[in-house]
């Protein structure tokens, strides 16, 4: 075992430019770090001397001579750019055939079949921000009792209810029915529960979201972690992903700075295995809603945390940054977009920085986590070899 933990630390969203079939997925010309990195002058000493400049040219961005950090990009082998595609393909599943999307809305039959099973009728049935729905539809819905229904560009079947209108314990209740029908050519990769609050046309969604995800395939990279004996500790949305899967203890966020707080915790404690932590704002409250300044503050933000971060690092800790995907708030598209992800890897056992090159799959980052405990993904080549020389 060449390190007793392995930090995975996902940076939702914070894709470092467009894959060659990106055109494929109406993705031609993403590039979620380039666009937020030329936007205006970024202040991220600490990532830019981990040696994120080192891994592509970007504005303003030094690619300094002497990385602290060994680094790469990944691609996205499966068919897909949602949130359960990249992490899944970060515990080592490739998926050949991608999730159902539906970019008209759900078939008349699946709102139907739904509608008969609540008993209620339902707003909406449409792509749209989450933000924006409960503005245009959230008054109708404290009105007449109606759940809004809605999805995205990803595999989602989204359901959003005030919580004084159909308590979040229902509304849980609602997303399991959802789940439980959307099988066979609907089995969408998550049913997503959206809890909001407010009145009049003020409306705001709330902390009490919940994901509803289809299982994985046997044999990811969490149960192998778990069934070996060791800890598998998640951080934010990540035991959600997994249906709590292969996960000793999990710790719900809210928000990055939450997330970051409790990962600083948790790495003064003594323990073996995977540390796995997902930060949802850079996706969730930027990238979908288009907006790049707060996007370049949130990276600014996660920046200022590195050195505290670095300093509470064991000597037999591996932190390894990426990203899921990306989701680039200067195009048009609110949705997320097809690109590489970032690929940095650093702690004191690190022998000496050097370049990991571009990644066949993000199944790498999880093949190196599996080598490093004995264990053995189905995919991904690991890196860890290049990290010990």
């Amino acid at each position: 075992m060449a390190f007793d933990r392995v930090i995975l630390i996902v940076l939702d969203s914070v894709g470092i430019g467009e894959m060659p079939d990106a055109a494929a997925f109406g993705d031609a010309g993403s590039d979620t770090l380039g666009h937020v990195c030329s936007h205006r002058p970024l202040r991220i000493p600490n990532l830019e001397s981990l040696g994120l400049g080192c891994i592509r040219l970007l504005a303003n961005i030094q690619a300094v001579a002497e990385p602290l950090a060994s680094f790469g990009k990944m691609a996205l082998a499966s068919n897909g750019k949602d949130t359960t595609t990249g992490h899944w393909e970060l515990a080592g599943i490739v998926l050949e055939k991608a999730f159902p999307t539906y970019p008209a809305g759900f078939p008349t039959e699946v709102i139907e079949a739904f509608e008969a099973a609540i008993g209620r009728k339902t707003l909406g049935n449409c792509p749209a921000s989450g933000t924006e729905i409960i503005q245009r539809l959230g008054a109708e819905h404290v009105r007449t009792g109606f759940p809004i229904v809605y999805t995205s560009a990803d595999s989602v079947f989204q359901i959003a209810a005030h919580e004084e209108v159909i308590s979040v314990a229902q509304l849980y209740d609602l997303c399991r029915t959802a789940r439980s029908m959307l099988r066979g050519p609907h089995e969408v990769g998550r049913v997503i529960a959206r809890p909001f609050i407010g009145q009049g046309c003020n409306f705001q969604r709330t902390p009490r979201r919940q994901d509803f995800a289809i299982q994985p395939p046997p044999d990811m990279l969490l149960d192998q972690v778990k069934d070996a004996g060791l800890e598998c500790v998640s951080v934010g949305k990540i035991a959600s992903i997994y249906c709590d899967r292969g996960i000793t203890r999990s710790f719900k966020t809210s928000g990055n700075a939450d997330g970051i707080s409790k990962t600083l915790d948790l790495l003064q404690e003594d323990f073996r295995g995977l540390l796995f932590i997902n930060l949802v704002d850079f996706d969730m409250l930027y990238g979908h809603r288009n907006d790049v300044e707060g996007y370049a503050q949130a990276l600014e933000a996660f920046d200022v945390c590195i050195p505290e971060l670095k300093s509470r690092l064991k000597p037999g800790d591996l932190c390894i940054l990426t990203a899921d995907h990306g989701c680039d708030p200067v195009t048009p598209s609110t949705d997320h977009s097809r690109e590489y992800v970032p690929l940095l890897a650093f702690g004191s056992a690190v022998a000496k920085a050097m370049d990991l090159g571009t990644r066949a799959s993000l199944a790498d980052a999880g093949q190196t986590v599996a080598e490093n405990f004995g264990l053995r993904l189905r995919r991904g080549n690991s890196f860890l070899r290049e990290l010990m020389q």
